[in-house]
């Protein structure tokens, strides 16, 4: 597929279809697809579609299904990136599109107490993610949350089985230590391969001792992405490929 355009389309795995509006726009404007054309569509939940191009007009590109396959994953348990977004949205987009490059099922957006950014319009990070999907040849769309609370965001793990980290560059506190925080835990050495797995990343003033303490108390390990000191998104980045690396 190397030299193959791939289209988006959430209702690919039916036996025909339509193209979102923008992705017609593409297809019928751009590279000019005409009926009887031949193009390759994704549902972006694993479906790949051969199919043909039935009906175009200016805003529209009908299609119908030839053949499908179920195209799997590269890595073998889920990745989830949870991250406090950049005070610079332009920052976020990038590692949205990086990140979905080297493979990752989501994105939960964190509000921290040091975030910069209280709101982020997810509908455009979406957009980002579609366009890296295709481009990067991936038949699987990460699902990006809008921003939800630290406390409640620990709430909704509570109760999973994913393996559960918090980077943290914040020294220890006495109930921290009490709890056996340990910063020199490297995420590439302790993430398993057949086990979901989710990486908090805090904002650019870190997360606070108190979230901190609250991680720690609801089954998240500390750990640390190496010596240097990063920024957010390229902690982020790190993170999402260190857990790759380990579930390839």
């Amino acid at each position: 597929m190397k030299e193959t355009h791939l289209f988006y389309s959430p209702r690919a795995s039916l036996a025909a279809g339509v193209l979102p509006p923008e992705e017609a726009r593409h297809a019928v404007k751009v590279l000019r697809l005409k009926p009887g054309d031949e193009l390759w569509v994704t549902d972006g939940e694993g479906c790949l579609c051969h199919a043909t191009v039935t009906m175009t007009s200016r805003d529209d590109c009908a299609f119908h299904v030839d053949h499908r396959v179920t195209e799997p994953r590269s890595w073998k348990s889920r990745i989830v990136l949870a991250v406090a977004p950049t005070k610079q949205m332009e920052r976020m987009e990038w590692l949205a599109e990086k990140a979905t490059e080297i493979g990752v099922d989501e994105i939960i957006l964190l509000n921290c107490k040091n975030s910069e950014r209280r709101s982020v319009r997810a509908d455009r990070l979406e957009r980002i993610v579609i366009s890296a999907m295709k481009q990067s040849h991936k038949c699987r769309k990460p699902k990006v949350s809008e921003l939800t609370n630290f406390d409640h965001f620990l709430k909704l793990q509570a109760d999973s089985d994913l393996q559960r980290f918090i980077a943290v560059c914040l020294p220890p506190t006495e109930e921290e230590q009490h709890l056996k925080l340990n910063t020199h835990n490297f995420l590439g050495d302790l993430v398993a391969a057949d086990r979901d797995t989710v990486v908090a990343i805090g904002p650019e003033g870190d997360f606070s001792s108190e979230e901190v303490t609250a991680a720690l108390q609801n089954g998240f390990t500390a750990i640390s992405l190496g010596e240097s000191r990063l920024r957010t998104e390229t902690a982020a980045l790190v993170a999402v490929h260190l857990m790759y690396l380990a579930k390839r």
